[in-house]
């Protein structure tokens, strides 16, 4: 089993430290980041998506244009764009870009911002078996080689067929999210790669059993799994802590002019409520993951970290390798230095762990 780095590019130099001073779209930031995150050797790199901000489609189009080997995570919510029509967008995009193109399904748990886009749909099962259909009828338009009806509760498709397919055979790589069992369900359906938050050892199994057991179930081989986490890496374990110190009390100062806070009405996705109870448990988890920022922001995104030293971190990856991992989204705090310095060591270092264990068991990459 291989295992990939998966970065993120946003639109403008922002974080839970960082107040964004340049334009909410900022074109040089994004192609400077994007151009350090393939120097450094990451795989792909996740462009986000909200309810407020710049077209994720659009931005993962310009960072490709701009780069030669890195991939592209594109995140999408269904229900805002016919899925026969984001279909052809992304194959369209697949071709052109030599099959760099994979697609990050969110199905989204706050639905106050969600309304924001026109959803009508609160409830969140319901949501989701939205998104299932919407997966339903893209894999027809990217597989079908001959005009498909469709008929389901959201989404009905009379004679449906796409001229362009996906350079990729069967399909645009695919991930999947959430932490509820409903998101389970469309993972173990639909997904390639099911990603989880950057949770504990014991959360991380409880997860990736359920996943397995929903693929099962639809007969299909079990996703493999991705793990978002923030390492924070130093040249001394006690620099790195010290580092991690004054990132918290950085993001403490800054949270009303960063708005990386607890939501005012007290709203968490069910992935959310998991890396709070996590933090509920201790700021320090397993060997070194540590819970303070996602305890302060309430734990709105990825948010819990590794602290250590390279080698140190790279042998907690190597850990949840061993449980299943394979996938490794990371970005940090300073988003462009922090991709620059991971590249130096931490990424080799995982890549070369993880080979040596292969080696061990007479695994092979793939």
């Amino acid at each position: 089993m291989s295992v990939e780095f998966i970065g993120f590019i946003a639109n403008s130099n922002a974080s839970e430290t960082i107040v964004r001073q340049g334009p909410v779209l900022d074109p040089p930031y994004i192609e400077t980041v994007a151009k350090a995150h393939e120097l450094a050797g990451f795989d792909r790199a996740l462009l986000a998506f909200h309810s407020t901000t710049p077209d994720a489609l659009q931005v993962a189009q310009h960072v490709l244009t701009i780069t030669k080997k890195l991939k592209v995570m594109i995140a999408q919510r269904p229900g805002f764009t016919a899925p026969t029509l984001l279909a052809r967008q992304l194959a369209t995009l697949d071709q052109f870009y030599g099959g760099r193109v994979s697609l990050h399904v969110i199905t989204g748990g706050n639905a106050t911002e969600l309304r924001q886009d026109g959803n009508t749909l609160d409830d969140k099962d319901e949501r989701y078996a939205r998104t299932s259909e919407f997966l339903d009828v893209v894999r027809l338009e990217w597989t079908s080689e001959k005009p498909f009806n469709y008929s389901g509760k959201y989404y009905k498709v009379e004679n449906g067929f796409s001229q362009v397919k996906p350079l990729q055979k069967g399909g645009i790589y695919t991930f999947v999210g959430g932490g509820s069992d409903a998101a389970i369900e469309v993972a173990g359906k639909h997904a390639d790669t099911f990603a989880l938050w950057g949770e504990s050892y014991v959360q991380v199994r409880d997860v990736t059993s359920r996943v397995h057991n929903a693929a099962v179930r639809q007969g299909r081989p079990t996703p493999r799994f991705s793990l978002s986490v923030r390492p924070i890496i130093a040249p001394t374990e006690k620099q790195a802590w010290e580092k991690a110190e004054e990132i918290l009390a950085r993001a403490t100062a800054l949270q009303d002019k960063t708005g990386y806070r607890k939501p005012a009405d007290g709203h968490a996705t069910a992935g959310a409520r998991r890396l709070l109870a996590l933090a509920d448990q201790g700021s320090r988890i397993d060997k070194r993951l540590w819970t303070e920022i996602a305890k302060l922001t309430g734990a709105n995104s990825n948010t819990t970290a590794l602290v250590g030293t390279p080698e140190q971190v790279a042998e907690v990856f190597g850990d949840y390798y061993d449980l299943g991992i394979s996938h490794f989204l990371i970005r940090g705090f300073d988003p462009l230095i922090d991709a620059i310095e991971y590249g130096r060591e931490l990424i080799p270092l995982t890549r070369e762990l993880v080979a040596k264990r292969q080696a061990v068991r007479g695994e092979a990459a793939e």
